[in-house]
């Protein structure tokens, strides 16, 4: 694959690929206008890595130049900051929940009880985007549920209610309190971010006094 094609749109349209799909649907998960996904996949298919089918494309995946693009993206963009961003690619419903939550709302100020040898990423799931979510998880190799490294703690549910927060799709601000209130004496500090940055009258004290 010529080098000058393996650009930020190329990698985006090739994570967010499913086995057979349309140009538009793509283009709505990755964010681009629908020309230039177009201009992108019809160098996908001079290449060989996708197939034109009536109204859209196959996926070419014994192909060499996508099997190693996949493995470019396996070794060396699957981090932390990968694991939240590649979500919105999936074209699924999901929303950051429990401690995760805690952390897009007090805007990267509080996180607790993760390091990089154990990092749980709390989210939820839709129980009938579910089996797409798996599919992308192992088509990128993404852990679920595990007990070490980086991996999705996933809860699956019929239906669920999320927020827009910079960029993240995230439970309320009035349920992620709830469950700060919940697990106090790991969340106090927590608590009182929140009154300064949203203005709320919880009943926390959590600094230390200075009475000098």
């Amino acid at each position: 694959m010529k080098i000058e094609l393996l650009n930020p749109y190329i990698i985006k349209i090739l994570i967010s690929l499913r086995k057979e799909d349309s140009i538009s649907s793509i283009s709505k998960r990755i964010g681009l206008s629908y020309g230039w996904t177009n201009k992108w996949i019809n160098e996908l298919i001079k290449e060989g890595i996708l197939k034109e089918k009536w109204r859209g494309v196959v996926l070419q995946k014994d192909k060499e130049s996508y099997k190693s693009i996949l493995k470019f993206i396996k070794d060396n963009l699957k981090n932390i900051n990968f694991y939240y961003s590649v979500l919105k690619l999936f074209g699924i419903e999901y929303c950051f929940t429990k401690t995760d939550a805690v952390y897009i709302w007090t805007e990267g100020r509080y996180n607790i009880g993760r390091y990089k040898e154990y990092y749980p990423i709390f989210i939820k799931i839709k129980k009938v985007d579910y089996p797409v979510f798996l599919a992308y998880c192992k088509k990128l190799g993404l852990k679920i549920n595990s007990n070490k490294g980086v991996f999705y703690n996933v809860e699956v549910l019929d239906s669920f209610e999320f927020v827009k927060k910079n960029d993240f799709l995230v439970e309320s601000l009035d349920n992620t309190i709830g469950f700060m209130q919940d697990n106090i004496y790991n969340f106090e500090p927590a608590l009182e971010m929140i009154n300064e940055i949203y203005h709320k009258k919880l009943k926390v004290k959590y600094k230390e006094v200075n009475y000098l």
